[in-house]
């Protein structure tokens, strides 16, 4: 079973920036999203707030990972690749502190929808996903570090986070903002189109009315201006007014 996760993570990891999304759409449309949830519309508006909040919650784990100790997950190649092995900062917490950050913003995202297969799926598929992706790269890992990655992961969980390790895991270090904002600025954006286009589908399917209009509008207008901040923070960097030199 492991070996054949390890395929699947070898071959998702390599096309997973293409693959990911066609996942989350063909998940989305298995079912529309509900007007309320047992009948209640005050259920209906928790459940989105806590969406929004767990959505959150991954892209400030993430940024915390960035700003502290940032490995690059894409690899080499499309393949899985580490120069170093990285411990300091987040990584101090967790093994995978990034995919947790993931599965994190892919809960919030499913939640949104509401659907409960929906949820389940999505949620299911992506835990899945991760998971054979994570089982490909330590293989690499123990591969290429050996005694040393073992000793890592006897003392660090592969998806919890020991949150009691934080203050010292930072110590001496000093958190980068424009770190954050350069690297992971695309799902930053990604994340608040996705939650956007969610209220709008769900807005859209049973056939809007004249008092949703307003919300329709203000979510679209959420939509082109998160657009148009992804473009300016990409053009900042193309042309080096923007760096990840510390503050």
């Amino acid at each position: 079973m492991k070996n054949s996760m390890i395929k699947v993570g070898d071959f998702f990891f390599r096309y997973r920036n293409r693959l990911f999304p066609v996942i989350i759409v063909a998940v989305y449309f298995i079912a529309p999203p509900p007007q309320q949830i047992f009948g209640s519309s005050v259920l209906h508006d928790l459940k989105d707030i806590i969406a929004v909040v767990i959505a959150c919650s991954g892209l400030v784990l993430r940024g915390l990972v960035v700003g502290y100790a940032y490995i690059k997950r894409g690899g080499v190649d499309k393949k899985v690749y580490a120069e170093n092995l990285v411990t300091q900062g987040m990584f101090t917490l967790c093994r995978n502190p990034l995919y947790v950050g993931n599965m994190l913003i892919y809960t919030g995202v499913f939640l949104a929808h509401g659907a409960p297969l929906v949820v389940l799926l999505g949620i299911g598929c992506f835990a899945f996903l991760y998971q054979s992706i994570i089982f490909a790269e330590e293989r690499y890992l123990r591969e290429k570090f050996g005694a040393g990655y073992d000793a890592y992961c006897a003392d660090t969980p592969r998806w919890g986070l020991k949150l009691s390790r934080f203050k010292k895991s930072t110590e001496g270090m000093s958190f980068n903002f424009r770190k954050v904002i350069i690297k992971d600025y695309p799902t930053m954006i990604v994340t608040v189109i996705m939650l956007a286009l969610t209220k709008v589908y769900e807005l859209l399917y049973p056939g809007i009315a004249e008092d949703q209009l307003e919300d329709l509008y203000i979510l679209i207008g959420v939509i082109i201006s998160a657009a148009l901040l992804a473009l300016l923070v990409r053009t900042l960097k193309k042309t080096g007014v923007l760096t990840d030199k510390a503050i």
